[in-house]
């Protein structure tokens, strides 16, 4: 059956609304699309792909457990999910795991576990949970009211209650909302959709601190900076904070759909038996390519490796904004890089996408006004060159249109 871009607006639903070319094929950090046209892959399917497309390692696991055992329900356990749980308490700071399917799937974990625990040990009424404005933690109902942008959970009836915001980094805003009632806070160490917009050392040790006088769960959302985006395998390594929990997605499977909520025996005792679940949760081909994943990811010369890229992409992004001048700030660590846009140029995100596919580059964007970088963790010296060449072409050509309208 032929099937083109134009398949889409004849069959699917029209929340999304993809670009014009259709990938077919990845290897490494390349991708092409129906026509046989490359691109560089500086998006990573939004920070999943994080050893890139056709890693030898990821497609060796999803054969052999292919063929081995593919599905058996959580009615029993399974090797590797067993395996995986164990190789993720021993690298962080969390005694148990529970599987899922993906980010939101994991965030609505520990919000349900959050309540639950706060029901069980201090009584109905300590139920607030608070998160904070340009937030992003999924799209349940639950998780889409505790993320911060109201336009991703506005139009759909009345939403779960008991729900706080206040402004990323201020600590003097969320001290003010804070009380005994607080059950949890919940925060992503680095905004990822919300504009790239890493905490503050002292932002979350004032969090952790605060939690820790209110008796309240500090949950860390690393989906988008977890599974070694920042150059450590959790971002929470970076600030000294430990969170009571954290969730993981993306790229934790390099590509195959898995999620983790990771905590320790304490908390986590209050998902009881039969108070959650998952019918795909932790299945075998899942863990076993996420396994194979944390395998490379885990490893010291990709960690360090990932310092190294993000150096490299930073001195070529200054290069870019001497000639261009279009960055008021490049931020993020690691492989979770944003670039903000200066006021010219806001509301034009995604003139620069448009741009890059025509220069054979994958971006992203994080806002109308932020463009974002997540590539594989392991791209190439050659393909991470050959990217930045691209986009500085990019970024040319959308200045001059920019010039060329300023004119007429």
């Amino acid at each position: 059956m032929q099937v083109t871009r134009a398949t889409f607006d004849e069959v699917m639903i029209p929340n999304y609304a993809p670009a014009a070319i259709v990938p077919v094929k990845g290897q490494g950090s390349r991708v092409w699309d129906q026509e046989g046209r490359e691109y560089i892959d500086f998006a990573g399917g939004i920070a999943v792909n994080c050893l890139g497309h056709c890693h030898p390692a990821i497609v060796d696991a999803v054969k052999s457990q292919a063929d081995t055992l593919w599905h058996v329900s959580n009615i029993w356990t399974n090797e590797p999910a067993l395996r995986l749980a164990k190789k993720l308490t021993e690298k962080t700071f969390a005694e148990k795991v529970y599987f899922c399917n993906s980010g939101a799937e994991a965030n609505e974990a520990a919000l349900k576990l959050a309540r639950r625990w706060a029901l069980d040990e201090h009584g109905a009424d300590k139920n607030q949970i608070i998160a904070f404005n340009q937030g992003f933690h999924g799209r349940t109902f639950f998780t889409v009211t505790v993320g911060g942008q109201a336009a991703y959970s506005d139009g759909f009836g009345p939403k779960p209650g008991a729900i706080d915001h206040v402004d990323f980094n201020d600590l003097a805003a969320l001290e003010a909302i804070m009380s005994d009632k607080t059950c949890a806070v919940v925060v992503e160490p680095i905004q990822g959709e919300g504009g790239v917009t890493p905490a503050t050392k002292a932002f979350l040790s004032g969090v952790r601190a605060l939690c820790d006088k209110h008796n309240a769960l500090l949950v860390f959302d690393e989906v988008q900076t977890g599974a070694g985006r920042t150059g450590a395998l959790y971002a929470y390594e970076h600030y000294g904070v430990t969170p009571d929990i954290l969730t993981s997605a993306k790229g934790l499977g390099g590509g195959i759909p898995i999620g983790a909520m990771l905590t320790t025996t304490e908390v986590g005792k209050h998902l009881a038996f039969g108070t959650h679940g998952s019918t795909y949760g932790g299945n075998p081909l899942a863990c076993a390519v996420a396994e194979a994943a944390f395998d490379v990811i885990s490893t010291e010369p990709v960690l360090a490796g990932v310092a190294k890229r993000e150096q490299v992409i930073r001195d070529a992004l200054a290069k870019i904004n001497d000639e261009f001048g279009i960055f008021t700030e490049v931020r993020g660590k690691g492989l979770l890089l944003g670039m903000e846009l200066t006021p010219d140029y806001h509301g034009k995100a995604r003139d620069f996408i448009a741009a890059a596919v025509e220069q054979g580059l994958m971006i992203l964007v994080a806002g109308a006004n932020v463009l974002r970088f997540a590539p594989a963790l392991v791209i190439s010296d050659e393909e991470l060159q050959l990217g930045l060449d691209r986009f500085a072409k990019a970024v040319a050509s959308v200045v001059n249109a920019n010039n060329a309208q300023k004119e007429d």
